[in-house]
């Protein structure tokens, strides 16, 4: 049985943990400075509840001895600090976070290293890479790659077209931090909230615009082998002026716990979302030009007699599965590795990684391409 470190008691953490225990494979240690979201968690033999400031590099190293690896469900500025530590202790890491720049340092403290570092396990930076790099790969030149990931609720009901799904800080940070994309075949930047696009599936309209961090480490791995490659966020029209609204001509961006604050007190959380994956490239194969499209959408559902939202399964799930995979020897047992070294076929045959599978969340017609 593997020694799991668990930081972050929230949504996600509450999610991976019920994934985690259900197996008997895993002892989890949640670790929270928030007594109020330890005691939200549910007592099980399996699972250790720990009050934890996890900016106290001394609490974060005693807390990681012993354990096979650490799993970070904190916010994206803590990041780099809990990477520290796991290195330090030689301890397996593993992140959600979608910021670029913790991610690169995670790269740097990943040399060397003992133990495995494994950033963006989510939906949007992961998944999402997981998915693209496996189409792309049945490709002999490829031309373009467009991904497209929205978490957004069925029932849309204010001016916004949103509620909020998953991390605040984590949105805002997507909405005003550069973004990677490769253009005529030159890596750049290009800022977010721009680039707006409008497009249809299954009868619905959407908009998508640059966010940042979703291309995880896809720009690196495909640069000089695509002419085309992006991210973009979907969200339902008119969203995107309203954000852009906020966060500049009201200079919220600037104040960004101010806005957390603003967007916490008057959009509500849902249970009631649906995650939809959008994935088309652009290439060669035998000679003619083709295109290929992954689409998916994923709802809400129970799971072990208990309801989890669309983006808990699809970000809980994620990172579980790569911990399985790095547990069982599917994935280097050292140094960097990225999203896209995850073979798909491994992750969608995973217990934890089948709760992406088509068949299991969508109609017939939105499916992996053959």
């Amino acid at each position: 049985m593997r020694d799991i470190l668990l930081l972050g008691g929230g949504k996600i953490g509450e999610t991976i943990c019920d994934l985690l225990k259900g197996t008997g494979d895993y002892r989890v240690t949640v670790a929270d400075r928030s007594a109020d979201a330890l005691d939200w968690l549910p007592d099980h033999p399996r699972v250790e509840k720990r009050a934890l400031d996890a900016a106290d590099p001394a609490d974060l190293a005693d807390a990681m001895r012993g354990k096979f690896a650490v799993l970070s469900a904190l916010p994206y500025h803590l990041t780099v600090g809990v990477a520290e530590a796991a290195r330090a202790a030689g301890t397996h890491y593993l992140d959600l976070t979608e910021d670029v720049a913790s991610t690169r340092r995670v790269k740097d403290l990943a040399a060397d290293a003992p133990c495995a570092f494994i950033p963006q396990c989510g939906l949007a930076p992961g998944f999402i890479s997981i998915v693209a790099h496996d189409v792309a790969s049945r490709f002999e030149t490829l031309d373009t790659v467009r991904m497209r990931v929205g978490a957004l609720p069925k029932y849309p009901s204010n001016a916004l077209n949103y509620n909020l799904t998953w991390s605040t800080e984590g949105v805002i940070n997507e909405y005003l931090e550069p973004c990677e994309a490769i253009v005529e075949g030159r890596l750049i930047t290009v800022p977010p909230l721009e680039e707006r696009e409008e497009f249809s599936l299954d009868g619905v309209l959407y908009e998508a615009f640059n966010t940042s961090g979703g291309l995880g480490t896809l720009c690196e791995t495909l640069a000089g082998r695509v002419r085309t490659l992006n991210y973009r966020s979907v969200r339902y029209p008119g969203h995107r002026d309203l954000m852009k609204a906020l966060l500049h001509d009201l200079r919220l961006g600037s104040r960004r716990e101010l806005l957390k604050d603003i967007l916490e007190h008057s959009i509500p959380a849902t249970l009631q979302d649906v995650v939809l994956i959008f994935v088309t490239v652009t290439g060669t194969k035998r000679g003619r030009l083709l295109q290929e499209t992954y689409a998916n959408k994923i709802y809400g559902r129970e799971i072990d007699g208990k309801f989890y939202n669309g983006i808990q399964i699809t970000t809980a799930s994620g990172i579980c599965a790569v911990l399985d995979l790095l547990a069982t020897g599917k994935l280097p047992q050292r140094g960097f590795v990225k999203q896209e070294d995850v073979s798909y076929p491994d992750f969608i045959t995973n217990r934890f990684g089948r709760n992406y599978a088509p068949s299991e969340n969508t109609p017939s017609s939105l499916s992996r391409a053959a």
